[in-house]
């Protein structure tokens, strides 16, 4: 196969050499509702072609390269007194696969344990593209599975407005969970 970026002929979909060049993340950070860190790895305008895979089948390929680029690598420098739990947003199989199932499950080590089909939007609207009035208006509406883990980390994989962090982080302290911090792929909000 040809690698997405160079096209030279490579065993993976973004060869080593891409993934070396345009893939190592760097570290973005914000603060959202309650004072709580966003930590992302990429701008969104870096790899928001890549992103756009989601719902696609080559999608579970390159989020997976995404999220060990990333994510793994966090985890693994990643450390903490005790084991915490993290939870992916929304990790419902869409197309065969869940892109946030696989960026949570690249967490996975040994002060994180990742958990599967613990928070659920029931409400499907796309907040792709969409304004922060229109994300207002059509909330998510979590629906949160039981899990006995009170120290959280939240992922997504993409955080621009930050509101479906704050709608997931107010139901979590509504159920008391304390969100220790955020994970995202790419944050829209740098330039």
């Amino acid at each position: 196969m040809r690698c997405l970026m160079c096209e030279n002929l490579s065993l993976s979909h973004i060869c080593k050499k891409c993934q070396s060049t345009f893939l190592t993340p760097s570290i973005y950070r914000r603060k959202i509702f309650q004072d709580i860190e966003v930590i992302s790895f990429y701008k969104y305008s870096d790899i928001k072609n890549l992103l756009h895979t989601k719902h696609t089948d080559l999608g579970y390929y390159i989020y997976t390269i995404l999220a060990k680029n990333s994510l793994a690598k966090f985890a693994s420098e990643f450390s903490y007194e005790h084991q915490l739990t993290s939870i992916a947003i929304d990790d419902t199989l869409s197309d065969a696969y869940s892109h946030t199932a696989i960026l949570n499950k690249a967490l996975k080590s040994d002060f994180i344990s990742p958990k599967f089909n613990k928070l659920r939007a029931k409400n499907r609207v796309s907040y792709s593209g969409k304004s922060r009035e229109f994300r207002m208006l059509n909330p998510r509406n979590f629906e949160l599975k039981d899990f006995k883990e009170k120290e959280l980390i939240l992922v997504d994989d993409i955080v621009t407005t930050g509101s479906t962090f704050t709608q997931a982080i107010s139901l979590l302290h509504s159920k008391e969970k304390n969100i220790l911090f955020c994970l995202s792929l790419a944050d829209a909000s740098v330039k």
